[in-house]
């Protein structure tokens, strides 16, 4: 039997497959830094054994399956091809794997995580259903009729696959490091569309996927009427929204889900429509929306006395905008308190006015230090060429947290995608002591 090394097994996406060959009953093991990361638990919870890096881990027999942070001259990756063990890079191991099950790729600039979440959920409620969210979370059925999967467009990874549908829920600049401009990413999307086997679903309201050119049908969804399926008649409340859904015109169903903020009901409706196409009856697609709990790091609450903290994995400004609509629709009457850690300097420095702009929506700013992450460790800015463009602004020290004390029955939304996690978890040491 084989047995799966993992080389990078705590990388989100890397957790995720490990999770779902061992519920597929396959043999995994990995290897990784000793530094903690929240994609690790689900590892630990099913008794995976997690080594420390070192190229002893590698020997006849195994198969090893290569993270795409580690290049190849990892010393693991160098031991494999030395005594002739086979190594598969992520995405090319994923693309192979998808070919067994009816296999739904999303991708997007923005709301990848949380459609796969939303779709895994829903249409695992209809056939059984393995998924892989790229919040760390795997999940493999034995007996699988669908894959759901979480697809990044990040250095063209995503055109390893060729999925039986694609969701696209917008395209947009962002990873500055790899992509020279919008149309370099638009690019990788239409490369993309021309691989998918069934269909496209697609948001009609984003300009550059209304240019998508595909050999299968293509699905549009969102608000603008002209789209194939259509959101009407929104009604947003401090529990949630619901809505309208028109198909080609013709009512469809109402739906109520327990989420806030515009792009979650652009989400719902790619699940809505493709459900539609697999015939999955509006019914249970509602039931099955209404009983969402949603993803790790998108909008993660935890309240402690009269102040609600939000774990928010929002890194760029059009995240950004949606995280603080999303707490308006569902807080109205509090005062929002945005703590943004910026993730990579080339983002930083893209994005510098636009991040300026949509953090200013909130009440209030702290900002902390550009996140270094092994793919860029420094930058031409520093944190203060953001706070200058912010009337009011603070950059937030790990020790002194107690600044964010004056603020009380707030809303405080911690975003980014470094490790932002350790100045939420400072405050509610603060909060509780």
């Amino acid at each position: 039997m084989t047995i799966y090394h993992f080389t990078g097994i705590k990388g989100s996406g890397m957790s995720s497959l490990a999770q779902i060959l061992f519920d597929s009953g396959e043999q995994v093991q990995g290897s990784d830094v000793e530094t903690y990361y929240f994609t690790e638990k689900p590892l630990r919870d099913r008794n995976i054994t997690i080594l420390k890096f070192d190229p002893d881990n590698i020997k006849p027999g195994l198969t090893v399956i290569a993270g795409n942070a580690f290049s190849d001259d990892h010393p693991e990756i160098v031991r494999a091809k030395e005594i002739g063990v086979e190594v598969i890079r992520y995405h090319k191991f994923l693309g192979d794997y998808i070919k067994k099950y009816t296999s739904i790729a999303i991708t997007g600039a923005h709301g990848k995580t949380s459609t796969t979440g939303l779709m895994s959920h829903v249409i695992g409620g209809y056939k059984p259903t393995s998924f892989l969210i790229g919040d760390g979370t795997g999940s493999g059925k034995q007996d699988a009729t669908f894959f759901v999967m979480e697809a990044c467009e990040y250095r063209r990874h995503f055109l390893a696959y060729q999925p039986d549908y694609a969701v696209m829920t917008n395209i947009d600049f962002d990873h500055p490091d790899y992509f020279a401009n919008i149309d370099d990413v638009y690019s990788a999307f239409q490369q993309l569309a021309l691989q998918v086997k069934k269909a496209i679903i697609a948001c009609g309201d984003d300009d550059y996927l209304q240019k998508i050119q595909a050999n299968v049908p293509v699905v549009y969804y969102g608000f603008d009427a002209q789209n194939d399926f259509a959101a009407r008649n929104i009604v947003k409340t401090t529990e949630g929204t619901s809505f309208e859904v028109y198909v080609r015109n013709e009512f469809y169903s109402t739906f109520t889900i327990p989420m806030f903020g515009d792009h979650n009901v652009l989400n719902s409706l790619a699940v809505i429509a493709l459900s539609h196409y697999e015939e999955i009856p509006a019914e249970l697609v509602q039931e099955r929306l209404s009983t969402y709990s949603g993803v790790k790091r998108r909008f993660t609450e935890t309240k402690i006395g009269n102040n609600v903290l939000v774990d928010d994995y929002a890194h760029h400004p059009t995240e950004i905008r949606a995280t603080i609509q999303s707490a308006r629709q569902k807080y109205p009457d509090r005062e929002l308190i945005a703590i943004f850690q910026p993730h990579t300097f080339s983002r930083t420095e893209a994005f510098l006015q636009d991040f300026a702009d949509s953090l200013s929506q909130a009440d209030a700013v702290y900002l902390c230090d550009i996140f270094s992450s092994a793919r860029e460790q420094s930058g031409n800015l520093t944190i203060v060429d953001l706070k200058k463009l912010i009337d009011g602004s603070e950059v937030l020290q790990l020790d002194h947290i107690e600044f964010l004390n004056k603020h009380n029955n707030a809303v405080f939304l911690f975003m980014g995608a470094g490790d932002v996690h350790k100045f939420q978890d400072a405050f509610e040491d603060l909060l509780k002591n």
